[in-house]
Formats: structure tokens, C-alpha cells, sequence
């Protein structure tokens, strides 16, 4: 029992139940008739307390006292479907935003190449291409409200341009959690596909016409290593960081004379040496292969063996020591130069992956994990961009894209590396 005023005179009420949460009382009058019901529905709208009072004034028999009740329970049930339709947000439904999901789609895709280069960065055809290789060899299954060619524009424009989940889904009108979902769906099925993205090495041949490549008869192409950063958990940033400060991983690259890679190492912390990154990739079981009697050309951070051919120490060797007109004196100098002409294109492929695929520019926000999954996917998309457009959007000359034949079957394999005079 409560106390409740009305009309100025304090007044007992009994509590009777409650509907939907909300609890009807009772307060009894004795100095008649007090108020209609029509008062009663006016008090109750107005009231924004879980609290009504009831009035009774003098009722006659129980059947009044129930159709009070039920009238004023029907009231309590309409204001409360007021209430929530007026807290109710917005929503689309499916079919209401798929006409405006197709028209993005052919706005970032379909309408003209310029568009497409700058989403996906590759063209029209090469998009197809893609999406052919992903559903055939990568498994990359449509799903029942997105396709395959959505699901990898997606993947592509989180590449290119190193979009957060928050963003991107609001370009193409999905939520969170299907960009993360798709997302990894394609970045699996890009995986798969290294077999065939991944270029096979070609050696330079007797006859070879190539200026850079002439001068290395049965060489492979270069192998360098680069920086790229990442985001490791707080206790494993010391392995990660090099001398200069960076939290970065080591990948080590291998690419042939047509700036397309042959292999491709990430997951290094940054501060192993890079001839230890280099051991690694020779002894693992699905590791770099070096046929004996080829060779790779590296820079003067690793050992001259067998396998790798490194420059001659302290003799010039850098491009910009050779511009202006200057010419070699010594037989040295005459190695150094045509050797730090060839092995330059592992420098410009790491500069194209780069310029390409924002993701590898900056600090990631993915695990070390899945960072290093993108950094292979990237390197394979590049490959695939080389071998299928004839001009490569960061660069105008014509690359040739034949495949080689001769994958050394049969050859004895270099499976460990020492220092050597050779």
C-alpha cells in the first residue's frame, strides 16, 4: 500500500498487478464521483512515472472495476508502442540497398579503366582475370548477397589505399563484420594461387641482348632484403626493432630480370641479420632453390658463396657514383658497375610493391601474423599485374611476360651456404 494526493487530500492506493512492467494501483474515494475516464486516459499520457493510480469513485459492481482496468491497460500498451517506435533507428533492408551496391560496384569497377586503376590498381581485364584465377584455383566461392568480383574489389581497395574496416564499410554499404569475414576469405584464396603467380626463374642465356644481364651468364636474377613495419605485441618490440628505432619485419625478396618475384620471405624480425634470413630460406622445406651452377646476384651485406654473387669490397659500386660521366678504372670498378645495374631491379620491384599497395607503407594495424600473409599477397598481386597488363600503371615501359619452361628438374639443388673465394 502508498500514499498518492489528489485533490489536495492525501489518499491510500493498493497495488492490484502490473502490465508490461508498469504498476496499476488502486485508490479508493468516498466523496463521489471524482473524475471520468476520459481524466484517467489524459493523467495517464501525461505521467512519465512507472506509477497509475487508478480512481474509483463509488463504482457499483465489479464489472465497472474491470472495464476501468482493461481501458486502462490498452492505454498503458499504446503509449509503450509509442515509445519504441520512437527509439527505433532506421534500417535498410536487403533489397532496398542492393540497387545502390550495384551502382557503386560500376562506379569503382566497371565504368573505365582510369576508375578501376585507381580503386583496385589494375585494369578491367586484369580484375577478371583475378576473379577467374580466385574461383578456379584459390576456391573463392560467391556467397548468397555478395559476389566474387565484390568480395575482391574489397580486398583490393583495403591494398591500394590502407583503409580501416569502419571506413570501408561504409563505401560499399556492408557491415564490419562482412568486410573482416571477406576480407579474409580472399587473402586465403590469394594464397593459394602462389603456384601460379609466382615466377619461375629464367636464367640469362649465352646469347642474351639484355645490357644489365648480359655480363652474368646462368644468373637467376637479385635477392635483397627490405623493411616494412608492423605491429607485434608489446613484448616481442625489442626483436622487432632495427638499430635506427623501427619496429619493422625483415622480408627477404628474390625477383627475376623482369621485375616480377621469384620468392618472397616475411615474418623476420628486424633485428636479424640479413644472412641469417637468408640461411633460413635456403634450409626450409618449400624454401629457395639454387640449382648448382646458377647464381643470384645480392649486395655486399652477404657472403660471396656459391649461389650468390656479391660485388667486390671496397670498390665503387652505387649507381649515383657512376652518373655525370664517369667511368671505371679498373677491372673492379668495371664488375661493380654492370653488377649494381643488374641487382638494382630487386630495388625497383620493392619500390613498385610499395608505390603500389599503401598497406606496406605504413604501420599496419593487423596482427604480426596476418601482416605478413598480406605482405605475400601483395607480391603475388604484383606478379599478376606484370604479367597481365603490358604497361604497368606506376611505369610506362612494355615488360615481357613469357613463362619459362625449364624448371631445373633433375639439377642438384644448393642447400646450405658458406663463405667461398670462388
Amino acid at each position: 500500500m502508498v500514499e498518492c494526493t489528489f485533490r489536495g487530500k492525501r489518499r491510500k492506493a493498493i497495488c492490484v498487478g502490473a502490465v508490461e512492467g508498469v504498476e496499476v494501483f488502486v485508490c479508493f474515494l468516498h466523496e463521489g464521483l471524482a473524475s471520468e475516464i476520459t481524466e484517467i486516459e489524459a493523467m495517464t499520457k501525461a505521467m512519465e512515472l512507472s506509477l497509475v493510480i487508478v480512481i474509483l469513485c463509488h463504482l457499483q459492481s465489479l464489472n465497472h472495476l474491470t472495464m476501468l482496468l482493461v481501458r486502462i491497460y490498452g492505454i498503458l500498451l499504446a503509449d509503450m508502442e509509442r515509445r519504441k517506435r520512437s527509439r527505433r533507428k532506421v534500417k535498410w533492408d536487403c533489397c532496398s540497398r542492393a540497387p545502390t551496391r550495384e551502382i557503386n560496384m560500376h562506379r569503382i569497377v566497371y565504368i573505365i579503366d582510369t576508375a578501376c586503376i585507381e580503386n583496385t590498381r589494375m585494369d578491367r581485364r586484369c580484375f577478371h582475370n583475378l576473379c577467374d584465377l580466385l574461383k578456379t584455383v584459390g576456391m573463392l566461392q560467391p556467397t548468397r548477397h555478395m559476389g566474387v568480383e565484390e568480395q575482391v574489389a574489397i580486398f583490393l581497395h583495403i591494398l591500394a589505399h590502407d583503409i580501416k574496416n569502419c571506413i570501408i564499410k561504409r563505401h560499399f554499404m556492408r557491415s564490419g563484420e562482412t568486410i573482416s569475414r571477406q576480407f579474409s576469405k580472399v587473402l586465403q584464396a590469394v594464397l593459394r594461387c602462389h603456384s601460379v603467380l609466382l615466377k619461375r626463374p629464367e636464367p640469362v642465356l649465352e646469347n642474351s641482348t639484355d645490357d644489365k644481364w648480359k655480363w652474368f651468364k646462368n644468373c637467376l636474377g637479385a635477392l635483397d632484403e627490405t623493411y616494412i613495419k608492423v605491429n607485434p605485441l608489446q613484448d616481442d618490440k625489442p626483436r622487432y626493432r632495427t638499430r635506427k628505432g623501427d619496429v619493422v619485419t625483415n622480408v627477404l625478396g628474390v625477383c627475376s630480370q623482369d621485375c616480377q618475384f621469384i620468392y618472397v620471405l616475411p615474418g623476420w624480425e628486424g633485428s636479424a641479420a640479413d644472412s641469417k634470413v637468408l640461411r633460413n630460406a635456403i634450409s626450409r622445406p618449400n624454401g629457395l632453390r639454387v640449382p648448382k651452377g646458377y647464381y643470384y646476384l645480392a649486395d655486399a651485406g652477404y657472403m660471396n658463396e656459391e649461389g650468390f654473387l656479391t660485388p667486390y669490397r671496397g670498390t665503387r659500386y652505387h649507381l649515383n657514383e657512376w652518373r655525370h660521366g664517369a667511368q671505371p678504372t679498373t677491372p673492379q670498378e668495371f664488375f661493380n658497375m654492370k653488377h649494381s645495374s643488374a641487382r638494382n631491379m630487386i630495388e625497383r620491384c620493392f619500390g613498385l610493391l610499395k608505390g603500389r599497395w599503401a598497406i606496406v607503407r605504413s604501420k599496419s594495424f593487423y596482427p604480426v601474423k596476418t601482416q605478413t600473409r598480406i605482405i605475400t599477397a601483395c607480391c603475388l598481386l604484383h606478379n599478376h599485374i606484370r604479367k597481365e597488363m603490358p604497361i604497368d600503371p606506376l611505369e610506362d615501359n612494355t615488360v615481357d611476360t613469357a613463362v619459362a619452361e625449364d624448371n631445373f628438374e633433375g639439377h642438384e639443388m644448393i642447400m646450405h651456404v658458406e663463405s667461398s673465394n670462388a
